[in-house]
């Protein structure tokens, strides 16, 4: 796995909502994630490779179950971008599984203004940003752009890597993780957002 200095605190990849305002508007105007796959134009055989192969652990999948309400993830993406291609078709398993959750996917360069909204660090239009929906659509929280240990890599030692090499070990992360860090920081989300211990 990637390593961290001693003593290197998590990033945190789960944010509170940047206004409590309806997102239905922007719902409406997502894609399925079964829509949005033939429309990528990017990582073309990378998607539905990744999407066929992603599992949701039953622990995971459980917890998911046990929300109360409907759920939305209204998720900001490009297909051209890695850590969209290895987090969004796993949100979209678990999605599939659980009755109480939907999921919608929106283009991050046709929907700036939502982007600005939930920039990483203030300053980064970094994605995916899964943001977290009620059943009135109210925006709760959101998530993003990469699990925490990985963030945290990124911004630490990641940073002393030339590109090449740094993008190499976080797609050997992401294979190895296999979306169980995704899945557990969102559905830690989903929890939060839900009142839930």
């Amino acid at each position: 796995m990637l390593e961290l200095p001693p003593g290197t605190a998590l990033l945190s990849t789960s944010h509170a909502a940047p206004a409590a305002v309806s997102r239905a508007e922007k719902w409406e105007g997502g894609l399925s994630f079964e829509d949005f796959l033939p429309t990528a134009q990017k990582n073309v055989d990378l998607w539905p490779a990744l999407y066929r192969r992603a599992t949701v652990p039953p622990e995971v999948l459980a917890r998911a179950a046990a929300l109360p309400g409907r759920w939305h993830l209204l998720t900001l993406s490009a297909d051209w971008c890695g850590d969209a291609v290895n987090t969004v078709p796993v949100l979209a398993r678990l999605v599939e599984a659980t009755p109480n959750l939907a999921l919608r996917v929106l283009d991050r360069d046709e929907h700036l203004d939502l982007m600005d909204e939930h920039l990483t660090g203030g300053t980064a239009r970094a994605i995916p940003a899964v943001l977290v929906l009620d059943e009135g659509f109210i925006e709760r929280g959101w998530w993003g752009p990469r699990p925490s240990v990985l963030q945290t890599w990124f911004k630490t030692v990641g940073q002393a890597m030339d590109k090449p090499e740094r993008y190499r070990r976080i797609r050997q992360w992401y294979a190895r993780d296999q979306g169980r860090s995704t899945l557990e920081e969102v559905v830690a989300l989903l929890e939060r957002a839900a009142g839930l211990p």
